[in-house]
């Protein structure tokens, strides 16, 4: 048997021991027979029963979801730029999700969750958009660099707006911090029931660009030469990656270095294949999510740190330690 069947299906035991901590663990502990029970014969008079399905089950729900789409799209990404230091934020997307949530918390007075994923969604989407038409200008099309080029001036123009709007305008502050930091947190099943179908055709078209991934991340001339059209290829990268982290910036907002250290780690233990980082990508997502969720709860009881702040502290070092290797590999 291949010793990458064998690591991916232990990744998906750790997966399920990682889903049954986020049901259990928290500021009350609740026995795994509790949430079996909870599952299976829900009492809303028992208190038990009421945390399970009420609170942990949806942003563990969240947190699969989640979690598999940032380390697809960053993997994508990834493939599809041929920068190994590209995550969702490099096309726009967590800026364009802020921006909208901003403009229609300022503009409309919205201030329901339900309302932000849909703000977000158009954003994220808008913005990535944007970014692929301005790299495109010129004749040699929409290059890795001019991607990234773009991105970083398209994330800085929105995040500067975004300041502004926000220094001028308390209340809107005051809103939109509490999306703005990441959480699973405080979400219900209505936002998983409405970004379930974005992630689950994200995560199809992604897992379904494994060869195109492998072409486009050695050469565009290898690519060309083995008959595929980079530009459809990318093309079809790029929308799964607007899908995929865009509905999970809007469900949960913006989260950090999962979708850059996920498919690092991935191709750490498959190899450069693209067909088997993205499953591995798909199911170390939501391992790591989850469990910087766990850690989240344990650190402060009986309050608890938002999910985003630990994957900052995770990730930064990971990042930090990424970019030393790579300059000392070009020594």
């Amino acid at each position: 048997m291949d010793r990458r069947v064998s690591l991916l299906a232990a990744l998906v035991f750790a997966l399920m021991a990682v889903l049954l901590l986020s049901l259990t663990l928290g500021a009350r502990p609740v026995p795994l027979s509790m949430v079996w029970t909870a599952l299976t014969a829900f009492d809303p008079g028992v208190i038990d029963h009421t945390v399970i399905i009420d609170l942990r089950l949806p942003r563990t729900l969240l947190g699969l979801g989640v979690g598999a789409a940032l380390g697809l799209a960053g993997a994508v990404l990834q493939g599809a730029t041929r920068n190994p230091l590209a995550d969702p934020s490099i096309l726009g997307i967590h800026a364009g999700a802020s921006f909208f949530v901003v403009l229609g918390i300022t503009l409309f007075g919205l201030t329901d969750l339900r309302h932000y994923i849909w703000l977000a969604f158009a954003g994220a989407a808008l913005a990535t958009i944007g970014v692929y038409a301005v790299a495109s200008i010129g004749r040699d099309g929409p290059s890795p660099i001019k991607l990234a080029l773009a991105g970083a001036a398209i994330t800085a123009a929105l995040t500067s707006v975004v300041s502004a709007i926000l220094l001028t305008q308390p209340t809107t502050l005051d809103q939109f911090r509490f999306w703005q930091v990441g959480a699973l947190a405080g979400r219900d099943m209505d936002v998983v029931i409405q970004v379930a179908p974005f992630l689950l055709v994200g995560i199809v078209l992604a897992l379904a660009l494994g060869r195109t991934l492998d072409g486009l991340y050695m050469d565009e001339a290898v690519a060309k030469g083995l008959g595929q059209r980079t530009g459809l290829g990318r093309a079809m990268a790029g929308l799964a990656a607007i899908i995929l982290a865009g509905a999970a910036t809007a469900a949960v907002g913006p989260i950090a270095f999962v979708g850059l250290t996920v498919p690092h780690l991935a191709r750490s233990i498959t190899g450069p294949a693209y067909r088997w980082i993205l499953p591995f990508a798909m199911l170390l997502g939501p391992i790591l999510l989850l469990a910087a969720d766990v850690v989240g709860r344990l650190v402060a009881p009986p309050g608890e740190v938002q999910v985003g702040i630990v994957t900052a502290l995770i990730g930064a070092p990971f990042f930090i330690a990424l970019i030393r290797r790579r300059k000392l590999a070009e020594l």
